[in-house]
């Protein structure tokens, strides 16, 4: 079965944001997926009911959060913008560990949250997206909104599942959604 790979919902205004980044500086043919933050990069397809029950339970339980975007920063052959929230450290690592018997070496390192806007490109391209994405760096916070669940197929990414955090209209108000 297809690998299954999770990655956390942002909000639409931040998506379109990183969307049109990635659409200018990745390359086209390598572009085949939207702007995303990988929480887990490859879990059983064979364990997808299970899978999709603890990201149910853990969505159910969760209320949107803001994540802070960070300045870019260089990815040997590309750019990302890391990402901070203590909730979502708190959200994955909770994750990680009603995942522990699935992960695989790449889902055991440490977690680092980006959005790649730009990869698999020359060293001096990405120095000099780099430099021009640093130079316009605005300070952005988003809503985390949710919890998505694609299956790999080597190339695009399938939906297999969605589940939405809860809203609190005193806090969720405040950030752009």
């Amino acid at each position: 079965m297809d690998p299954l790979i999770v990655s956390l919902r942002i909000a639409p205004q931040a998506l379109a944001h990183f969307d049109a980044l990635r659409r200018r500086y990745f390359p086209p043919e390598r572009n085949v997926i939207a702007a995303h933050v990988t929480l887990f990069h490859k879990l059983p397809g064979e364990e997808e009911d299970e899978i999709r029950a603890v990201l149910q339970d853990e969505a159910e339980r969760t209320l949107e959060f803001p994540v802070t975007v960070r300045p870019p920063r260089r990815l040997g052959f590309g750019v990302a913008y890391d990402l901070e929230s203590a909730a979502l450290m708190r959200l994955r690592a909770t994750l990680s560990a009603r995942f522990a018997r699935h992960l695989g070496p790449q889902d055991r390192q440490g977690f680092r949250p980006h959005i790649t806007v730009q990869n698999k490109v020359s060293v001096k391209v990405a120095q000099d997206t780099l430099a021009e994405l640093a130079a316009t760096f605005v300070p952005l916070t988003f809503a985390a909104a949710g919890l998505d669940l694609w299956r790999y197929r080597g190339g695009p990414w399938e939906p297999a599942a969605t589940h939405g955090f809860r809203r609190d209209p005193a806090s969720s108000a405040l950030l752009p959604r």
